[in-house]
């Protein structure tokens, strides 16, 4: 059988589309055998990592609030802690260390010390996963060793280089096609901030999902990075991007693609 990396990218709420790819991948006997995630890709492949399963993370995600009153930070960089999502991790996961997952995970954050894209892939799991969905000017920066992590999505949003290389088959989930040409923009202050931090990673995300043998890319235009609300809309549209992939996805399990 052939081994499978997939990708997560980053997308806040918009996030709860990927659990949409990964139960169609589940729905079509596609194993996975790592995940590389940032973000919000990070936060669900660590759960997913961890053997919970997508429908079950949908539950999860939304049943909490990251951005809870008791979070706030006052006179700190940020505006919210993360104590909710540490917490989260915790019970969810239990040990704080990427040895506790069943398959390999990738974390990619920012560290704003040295001003580059970072990877982790073992020790101490919480924090990187944590550094790697901290939002600039919402969350705190985590400090962790030598690093000073924020979202890892600055620098990489689509962090493949991982998986290059190790797998025979790499599946890319990107959740921030937000438009499509000629679309009109929204003008609001959050929609505005969520568009132009797409349009500057957009080129370097297309890039890297041309190393992807199958590329998913729900267009998602309407949903925001803090929409979870309407998260069960997001899944079934990740699940519908996905099984428009499906003769070539069931091909994964076959001796040639």
């Amino acid at each position: 059988m052939k081994s499978v990396g997939i990708v997560l990218s980053g997308g806040g709420a918009r996030g709860a589309a990927h659990l949409g790819v990964l139960q169609a991948l589940n729905d079509l006997n596609i194993a996975i055998s790592a995940v590389s995630g940032v973000s919000a890709g990070a936060i669900i492949g660590a759960l997913y990592a961890a053997g919970h399963t997508p429908k079950d993370i949908l539950t999860t995600l939304k049943g909490r609030s990251y951005f809870g009153i008791s979070d706030i930070a006052w006179l700190k960089p940020g505006i919210f802690s993360a104590a909710s999502l540490r917490k989260a991790l915790s019970e969810l996961i239990g040990n704080d260390d990427f040895a506790q997952l069943k398959m390999p995970l990738y974390v990619t954050a920012t560290d704003m010390i040295c001003q580059r894209s970072v990877t982790f892939s073992s020790g101490k799991l919480f924090d990187p996963v944590i550094g790697s969905s901290s939002v600039p000017l919402v969350f705190q920066p985590v400090l962790f060793g030598a690093y000073e992590l924020l979202d890892g999505g600055m620098l990489n949003n689509f962090p493949v280089e991982p998986l290059v290389g190790k797998y025979d088959v790499l599946i890319g989930s990107h959740v921030n096609k937000l438009r499509v040409d000629n679309d009109p923009v929204k003008q609001g202050k959050v929609s505005v901030i969520d568009q132009c931090f797409h349009m500057v990673i957009a080129a370097s995300v297309h890039e890297r999902s041309a190393l992807c043998n199958i590329f998913i890319e729900p267009l998602l235009a309407g949903f925001g990075m803090f929409d979870i609300k309407r998260a069960d809309q997001l899944f079934e549209l990740g699940y519908a991007a996905t099984m428009e992939h499906k003769d070539r996805l069931i091909k994964i399990n076959q001796t040639s693609e």
